[in-house]
């Protein structure tokens, strides 16, 4: 049998300790939780320690050498030295926070430079693949539509700079953002991975416009994308459910890790 893939954590909030159970509970046979790494080192071990996992928990400059690819469930904050030093050592990550690229942009050659590769795992926003295939032609126009949870937007600085105060109730839906999507991770870097993911996929930072909406009426967040193309005319809806340890994450994105991991380690692949 071929050797296990290795992987790593860089970072172990709900989404890191989702995937560590999945993984002591045998979901991926082809691939082994080998090394994790967090800010606090001691209450990471705590915590695997209670999932029974038996990884090791070390630095973050150590996690390259016992890892094969490195799940980045940190911050967007995080994301560029995470990103480097998984980069720089040649190894694979397969990252949540692409609000944090931005932050990295000579991402992409330092990556070529070094061996590594970058693979964003984006499951809140739907129709990745079909965008990626209208990118391989030409594409007109890509716009994302949000639909977030007020109290999502508690304590963020851009939206309490204009007045917004969503600890108060909202009556009705109100539009807090328009701009193009690199705005969007600016001043959203905690909610809007999925308006760099989609510029990745398809047209680019300055030419994929967003527009976002505290709404009271939603159980989760919803994100429409409408994209014309001379290939093909999309519009894509998800409707996501809010995670139960973490109500500010979709309960979507864990598994879509999983599902990533599984696409590079099973013998069928599904997707472009």
């Amino acid at each position: 049998m071929a050797p296990r893939m290795r992987v790593g954590l860089a970072g172990f909030g709900s989404v890191g300790q989702f995937l560590a159970r999945r993984f002591a509970e045998g979901a991926l046979p082809q691939a082994e939780l080998t090394a994790v790494t967090a800010r606090d080192l001691d209450q990471a071990r705590r915590n695997l320690a209670g999932l029974s996992a038996s990884a090791k928990v070390v630095p973050l400059a150590e996690l390259p050498d016992h890892a094969d690819v490195i799940v980045e469930c940190a911050t967007a904050d995080a994301f560029p030295l995470v990103a480097r030093t998984v980069l720089e050592a040649g190894r694979t990550l397969l990252a949540l926070s692409a609000g944090g690229v931005p932050a990295f942009p000579d991402m992409v050659a330092f990556a070529e430079k070094h061996g590594g590769r970058v693979r964003i795992a984006s499951g809140a926003l739907p129709g990745l693949d079909s965008i990626r295939s209208a990118a391989e032609g030409t594409i007109r126009s890509v716009r994302l539509f949000s639909r977030i949870k007020p109290a999502s937007f508690v304590g963020e600085e851009y939206l309490e700079a204009r007045g917004f105060d969503f600890r108060q109730p909202l009556a009705e839906a109100v539009k807090v953002f328009s701009g193009s999507a690199g705005e969007a991770a600016a001043a959203f870097p905690r909610h809007f991975n999925v308006a760099i993911s989609l510029s990745l996929a398809g047209v680019g930072f300055d030419r994929t416009t967003v527009e976002i909406w505290a709404d009271p009426t939603i159980p989760g967040a919803i994100h429409t994308v409408e994209l014309e193309a001379d290939e093909v005319v999309l519009s894509l809806t998800s409707r996501n459910r809010p995670s139960e340890s973490n109500p500010k994450t979709s309960r979507i994105i864990a598994p879509s890790v999983l599902a990533a991991l599984r696409s590079m380690v099973g013998p069928l692949h599904v997707g472009s």
